[in-house]
């Protein structure tokens, strides 16, 4: 038999909210989050408790 739903499965996709990353001072854009050194401007690094981490390549670097 035939299996019934027929959708797709799996998780959906979470689309971040972009305003999070950014703050305008004094009509400048100021970016709140660090670019990552390796992958290069435009992508963001995470911040963690103890650390920064790129979800693209992998590379981490500790809070100081």
């Amino acid at each position: 038999m035939a299996k019934k739903g027929g959708g797709k499965g799996g998780k959906k996709e979470f689309k971040k909210p972009v305003w999070k990353y950014y703050k305008i001072e004094s009509g400048k854009i100021v970016r709140l989050r660090k670019f990552c050194p390796i992958c290069g401007p435009g992508v963001f690094m995470a911040k963690h408790k103890d650390r920064w981490a790129c979800g693209r390549c992998g590379y981490t670097e500790p809070i100081k």
